[in-house]
């Protein structure tokens, strides 16, 4: 089985809700792009917060999603939750936990958002080094 691809997307400043506008950009763009994605956090307040903003950010934007777990049948192209990422089917995970997420090799793609403040930016470089121990192939992108 291939390992995934991660993208590391770094913001230039540390903005109290650019990792979440930006997560709603390439879940948007993802989207378009006709693939599935799990946006992935490990606190209930910031999965209801994503799962808001996700209808709110841009006036002309529409991306279909619901939280994880689901509560009917029929599962949204894009799902917002706090379970572990080994749980969830979809293409791409959008990681917003604090730690390597469990499950991430199951995914095509791996995004990682990277803003400038101390904690995140350490955190950040450890799941770098433990992603490229693991044979993925690793892309930075300075936004």
């Amino acid at each position: 089985m291939a390992m995934p691809r991660i993208d590391f997307y770094v913001l230039p400043d540390q903005k109290e809700n650019g990792r979440a506008a930006l997560a709603c950009r390439l879940v948007e763009k993802a989207y378009g792009l006709g693939h599935t994605v799990y946006l992935f956090t490990t606190s209930e307040p910031r999965a209801v917060a994503l799962d808001d903003l996700l209808w709110t950010f841009r006036q002309d934007s529409f991306v279909p999603h619901e939280r994880f777990p689901l509560t009917g049948e029929e599962g949204s192209p894009v799902l917002v939750g706090t379970a572990a990422p080994a749980m969830v089917e979809a293409q791409v995970l959008i990681n917003l936990s604090d730690t390597l997420p469990e499950g991430f090799e199951r995914y095509q793609r791996v995004v990682e958002l990277v803003d400038q403040h101390p904690e995140v930016l350490a955190q950040s470089r450890e799941r770098f080094r433990q992603y490229r121990e693991q044979g993925c192939s690793l892309e930075t992108h300075k936004l």
